[in-house]
């Protein structure tokens, strides 16, 4: 009996066929994420990182962007964390070491080094969806629950689902009450921060949903940036979610694309509330 010699373009057939493969099943993994931050501001921002306990760190924890500079970063399925600016920063060209008037992570170096942002600081976060277990969304928000520092929004690329823009693009520190201002006012403090009340930190007796409600304080950040958590049980409105998307983190953005994240809606209807407002938008 004759034997059947392989040509050698069967091995290239075969690839293919496992490239088929391959491709055909792709589609039902949950790639990573990738992550942009972009300084539109007209200074320099250290931008800090804070991947979650049992989650991947990145590539940096703390690095420079100069005005119009980007960096982008990738980030594994089931990957959790935080993204802020630090601004004001001074770093020692020699040893490295420094630190920043806001936003700063008391790591005494650029990199923050699994250290979180020292309040006030406006904070990104997220919770990218697993490639297999019971969730494969992603989860983020703009925080101003510990305060805030600088203008940002996240715009989600790609995916499917709602992904919705949201942050904070209103110079909050202009509004800021004189009793939460903080320093200088380069920043703007929460009341849980500046008073430590358990009402403004919704803990002990009010630390539930149905005791925590906002206060005056909370809902001057939430009318000047309506998809913004704005105080600890501000989920309804602030957590946005989508499902395979890219992010693109932006430090001061400017476009006027931006004008539905800060539109004004003030509640007037409370005396305590007008007063509020006056005050502000009188300084």
């Amino acid at each position: 009996m004759d034997r059947v010699l392989l040509k050698p373009c069967s091995t290239h057939v075969l690839y293919f066929i496992l490239l088929v493969f391959y491709v055909a099943n792709w589609s039902n993994v949950v790639s990573a994420a990738t992550f942009t931050l972009i300084n539109k501001c007209n200074y320099n921002v250290w931008p800090g990182i804070l991947a979650n306990a049992g989650t991947a760190k990145l590539d940096s924890t703390g690095f420079q962007l100069t005005p119009g500079d980007s960096r982008t970063f990738q980030a594994p399925p089931g990957w959790s964390g935080r993204f802020w600016g630090r601004t004001d920063c001074t770093f020692d060209a020699n040893t490295g070491q420094g630190t920043c008037k806001t936003g700063d992570c008391g790591s005494n170096q650029m990199e923050c080094n699994g250290a979180g942002a020292n309040p006030p600081a406006t904070l990104a976060e997220f919770t990218i969806g697993s490639d297999s277990g019971p969730s494969t969304q992603d989860f983020y928000d703009v925080s101003l629950v510990d305060g805030y520092n600088l203008a940002m929004i996240i715009e989600a690329s790609g995916g499917s689902g709602a992904c919705g823009s949201t942050g904070c693009i209103t110079d909050l520190n202009r509004l800021c009450p004189n009793e939460l201002k903080d320093g200088d006012g380069q920043a703007c403090k929460s009341a849980c921060e500046a008073f430590g009340s358990p009402e403004y930190c919704c803990s002990g007796e009010y630390g539930s949903p149905d005791t925590c409600k906002p206060s005056v304080y909370s809902q001057i950040f939430k009318s000047a940036c309506p998809r913004s958590y704005s105080y600890a049980y501000d989920d309804a409105t602030s957590t946005f979610t989508c499902t395979g998307a890219d992010y693109i983190i932006t430090f001061c953005p400017s476009s006027p694309r931006y004008v539905e994240i800060s539109s004004y809606s003030y509640n007037l209807t409370s005396p305590e509330n007008f007063l509020m407002y006056i005050r502000c938008i009188l300084k």
